[in-house]
């Protein structure tokens, strides 16, 4: 987690074939990012995991979209070093703490944000960032529960143009977001527009004191 907090940028990866996961990584690699989130959203998630893992030990590699528990030792089983959902499965979350797996649960309101804490989740993803009020609500929620040491990822309409309001806010780790690893990209393998966007992410973190 403290990796995740030092390069404040988590890319949010969807890949459609494993043999894209390696190149991709290399990419962000070479764009100055070792962090990366795979999502379960396809059937080439756990390959792809493995296949990052086994190519470039360095890489923080995590796996999104995890909705139960099937899937979290399946996440688990192919290397995953974190956890991510959109929401906050109880069930799941208590699994994943259970295996000494980091899990980073999604939040949207005051209450999922007591009941991810009340679980140990100091780290958590604010999710759909924009759709649930953004940096106002953010600012919000910083008041009754910054003492608390909790930290958010922003996700759900984060990009390039408002990427700076929400990284200078102290209460958040890092964005999460998909800007600088497009499906489209990725599926024409596009690694060099991929690679410089990640830079221009990288840096635009590295810009923002907080």
């Amino acid at each position: 987690m403290e990796r995740i907090s030092k390069v404040r940028v988590v890319p949010v990866v969807v890949i459609d074939r494993a043999e894209d996961a390696v190149p991709l990584a290399e990419a962000l690699l070479a764009g100055g990012l070792n962090v990366m989130e795979i999502t379960f959203r396809t059937p080439a998630a756990e390959q792809s995991i493995r296949n990052v893992r086994k190519a470039f030990p360095k890489m923080l590699v995590g796996a999104g979209t995890i909705l139960d528990t099937d899937q979290l030792q399946r996440a688990i089983d192919a290397g995953a070093q974190f956890a991510v959902a959109p929401g906050l499965n109880e069930v799941v979350v208590k699994k994943s703490l259970a295996l000494k797996l980091p899990f980073v649960p999604g939040v949207m309101t005051p209450s999922d944000v007591e009941h991810g804490l009340a679980l140990g989740c100091k780290l958590q993803k604010f999710f759909p960032a924009e759709a649930a009020g953004g940096v106002k609500m953010l600012q919000a929620l910083a008041g009754p529960y910054a003492h608390t040491g909790i930290k958010f990822i922003p996700l759900g309409g984060v990009n390039a143009g408002n990427a700076r309001a929400y990284l200078t806010l102290s209460i958040v780790a890092a964005i999460g977001g998909s800007w600088m690893v497009e499906r489209k990209l990725i599926a024409e393998k596009n690694w060099s527009t991929i690679r410089a966007l990640t830079a221009g992410a990288v840096q635009l973190a590295a810009s923002v004191g907080v």
